[in-house]
């Protein structure tokens, strides 16, 4: 057994939190992860929905992984994924459907059934984001530097940024600079006149978001998704399948994985982390501790509020994690004639999108919701018998505060609703449906602890990015308790599965150690 000295608790054992265990772990120290579950994997878990029908409960998709990790965690050598061509099925009322390759060439000639001025710009708009996403890429796996006391690395690490920004040419640097803090439907507008087309870029813009498209600085959404490069891969068993595999690879370097462990409390003497007290009265002496929950639970509930300076604690108590999306999974009795690509999304033009945005903001869910879904046992068989498959589908906008009624007596309601629009696009899919598992918000953050059952952790918005996540002054992994850390989505860069988050605070805490 490892002695304190060396010994280092990660709470929670979703993807940030192996990874980070894995890094610690190849370092030397002996990382011990808790999770309150009975498996490791937190919201990138597969699981039974229907007898012999296994489902992504909650991510379907990584982000993608950071390269790095897929190469130091040896996932590339496993075969676990396939990159798939086809990205992105948009279904329209009408019976039309738009498809996104990974190929913008591809999607250009799809385009010109459509309009032949999309089919000229689409191409030169890909080439763009990469300008664009390959400047901002670095940042992704940068820590944030410190505003008051830049160091070293700080100021390498904004120079290199400096010199990738200055390579762009003065067009794209301009654009840079001025699509950031712009609403995505006015972005989308300045390029297409393809109203499924604009829907389809703008859905990265808003997903997972309490915003619409007519918010300022949900543009932000489409420059991530373009720093992340390449197309998120089909993963063969489902996402599950992925922090199996993190799992594995923590433990060949070391670290010790626990499931059915909660830690109820961090242990803090005189503003000092010394280990976690577990349900049941266990306690773990450690050297430091890492919080892989988000951080209003990490500080509002897992530290006593005496430990913390007043003026923190406010500061954090405003962070915004009220989540506005719900998850639908059904198990089908037939493959659904709109299974054709890696995604499907329903939303066929920006309006739709904004609408259902409104009644969010209004405490209600959308009657006809935005959908982004998923079919993953097109390409994985063993997640269903044969023949038959499973649909997971993310739902926007589903508030977490219902104006009338609660989640517990209006969650089926919701299925109704997500069953009946998809039906209007795929009719007869009704009729297909053996059994559906429905999460709304609030039942996220009671299963995976998500406050305020935010999938990212925290809204995205341009406030709760880069040095101002969480909070301004204490973005860089580390807490005002020493020894205490942050390495989940609600640190930079933020939400999806990524890694980078997990990366960067295992960086920073062996810096430290």
């Amino acid at each position: 057994m490892p002695d304190d000295r060396e010994r280092i608790a990660i709470i929670g054992a979703g993807h940030n939190g192996l990874i980070t265990a894995f890094y610690l772990a190849k370092a030397g120290f002996a990382p011990i992860v808790l999770e309150r579950a009975a498996v490791a994997g937190g919201s990138a878990v597969t699981e039974e929905i229907h007898p012999g029908f296994q489902c992504p409960v909650l991510f379907d998709t990584p982000g993608p992984l950071l390269p790095q990790i897929v190469k130091d965690t040896k996932l590339d050598e496993r075969k676990l994924f396939a990159e798939e061509d086809l990205q992105m099925t948009v279904l329209h009322p009408d019976g039309k459907r738009l498809r996104i390759f990974s190929d913008p060439n591809r999607t250009g000639a799809e385009l010109l059934s459509f309009s032949p001025h999309d089919a000229r710009k689409f191409p030169e708009f890909h080439v763009t984001l990469q300008s664009l996403g390959r400047a901002l890429a670095p940042l992704l796996s940068t820590t944030p530097p410190d505003i008051d006391h830049p160091d070293f690395h700080d100021w390498t690490n904004l120079g290199r940024f400096g010199m990738r920004f200055k390579k762009l040419d003065r067009k794209d640097a301009y654009r840079l600079l001025r699509w950031g803090p712009m609403p995505v439907a006015d972005l989308v507008s300045e390029w297409f006149e393809t109203e499924t087309l604009q829907a389809a870029v703008a859905g990265y813009g808003i997903f997972g978001m309490s915003a619409g498209p007519r918010s300022a600085g949900t543009a932000a959404g489409v420059l991530i998704q373009a720093a992340l490069g390449t197309p998120a891969p089909i993963w063969h068993g489902g996402i599950g399948v992925l922090t199996q595999a993190l799992t594995k690879a923590a433990i060949a370097s070391g670290a010790q994985i626990r499931t059915a462990a909660k830690v109820i409390r961090i242990v803090v003497k005189n503003r000092e982390a010394r280990g976690v007290l577990l349900e049941g009265g266990e306690e773990i002496a450690a050297r430091a501790v890492v919080s892989n929950a988000d951080p209003q639970q990490t500080f509002l509930k897992l530290i006593d509020a005496t430990e913390l300076d007043p003026g923190f604690v406010s500061k954090m108590q405003s962070y915004r994690t009220l989540g506005a999306v719900a998850k639908v999974n059904l198990a089908l009795s037939e493959l659904p004639a709109c299974a054709e690509s890696a995604q499907i999304q329903i939303g066929p033009d920006v309006d739709y999108l904004e609408r259902a945005f409104d009644a969010a903001k209004y405490g209600e869910f959308s009657p006809n919701p935005f959908l982004r879904m998923t079919v993953p046992s097109v390409w994985d068989g063993s997640l269903a018998p044969k023949d038959k498959h499973v649909m997971s589908i993310f739902v926007q906008y589903a508030p977490y505060r219902l104006k009338s009624g609660n989640w517990d007596s209006r969650r089926e309601q919701l299925g109704d609703v997500v069953v009946k629009t998809l039906s209007a696009y795929a009719p007869g899919l009704d009729k297909l449906i053996l059994n559906r598992q429905i999460l709304t918000p609030v039942d996220i953050e009671r299963r995976f602890g998500m406050s305020g059952g935010h999938i990212f952790h925290g809204e995205h918005a341009l406030d709760q990015l880069f040095v101002f996540r969480p909070l301004l002054g204490w973005a860089r992994y580390r807490t005002p308790v020493k020894g205490l850390y942050l390495c989940g989505s609600g640190t930079h860069p933020g939400g999806g599965i990524t890694g980078a988050p997990g990366l960067n605070a295992s960086r920073e805490i062996l810096r430290d150690l």
